[in-house]
């Protein structure tokens, strides 16, 4: 199960100076789309009495990211951390996860690779996809429903008239959206014991990575410029005196936004 760190969306977001997102700043947050895909893991480990091991890359505040994973039932988990990874994109990112996914394996077979749908801070939806095809794993996006049965995985994706049913063999790797599963909310006892879980903490050299193709150097994409949002001047604020619905239909008559 893939989980990202990423910068809280209610605190102010920013770019450095080499226009990369800022992911220190102690504001950061699990990735909301990932506890998707935390809960749909864990269902399925206990429906089928398996080890959820939560998997993430990025900066020493990403650990918080799997710890958060551990604390609504993960059973360990797997931090990637090397400076030589700074600003990787997403195929970078997919090579590095898969390595990792395979590190893990060693320790016993891997069935399921599990993540959500994107990331609130790249939202490119881009990493499930590329991190099957580096895996050489089937893929089952997008999923509302995921169950396996027979040595196999199942899924109902929902198009805009249409559902869809995929089935693959596994392994295989299945990315969920928000609307899969309602994630639960970490009891004070799950909190404390995830206290004692493991986290290991890797680099390139534990993947037997030489870190070619990966950081800002190997990105496939470069942020050249970035200007702050300006101030919003065009602001209408209504003070209600018992006529402020009627003022507000007013407005957005006259404005055609309605």
């Amino acid at each position: 199960m893939c989980v990202k760190h990423v910068p809280d969306l209610m605190a102010e977001r920013r770019l450095d100076d080499a226009g990369r997102v800022v992911r220190d700043g102690g504001d950061g947050t699990l990735n909301e789309l990932d506890e998707n895909a935390v809960e749909a893991a864990l269902t399925l480990a206990e429906e089928h009495d398996a080890e959820v091991v939560a998997l993430t890359m990025g900066p020493d505040d990403a650990v918080d990211a799997v710890r958060r994973a551990l604390q609504m039932g993960a059973d360990r988990a797997v931090h990637v951390l090397d400076d030589a990874l700074t600003g990787t994109d997403v195929f970078g990112t997919a090579r590095v996860l898969a390595a990792a996914v395979r590190r893990i394996a060693e320790d016993g077979p891997v069935d399921l690779v599990v993540t959500g749908m994107a990331s609130l801070d790249g939202l490119t939806s881009m990493l499930p996809a590329a991190l099957s095809a580096e895996l050489g794993l089937p893929q089952l996006t997008l999923a509302v429903e995921t169950a396996i049965a027979d040595g196999a995985v199942t899924v109902h994706r929902d198009l805009d008239h249409a559902t869809e049913v995929l089935r693959a063999p596994l392994p295989a790797l299945v990315s969920v959206t928000d609307q899969a599963n309602e994630p639960r909310y970490p009891a004070f006892a799950g909190i404390m014991a995830a206290r004692k879980k493991p986290v290991d903490t890797i680099g390139l050299d534990d993947l037997g990575l030489d870190g070619s193709g990966l950081g800002a150097q190997g990105a496939r994409t470069e942020v050249l410029t970035a200007t702050e949002r300006p101030p919003r001047t065009d602001r209408v604020l209504l003070t209600d005196e018992g006529d402020a619905g009627l003022r507000l239909a007013e407005y957005l008559v006259q404005n055609k936004l309605v």
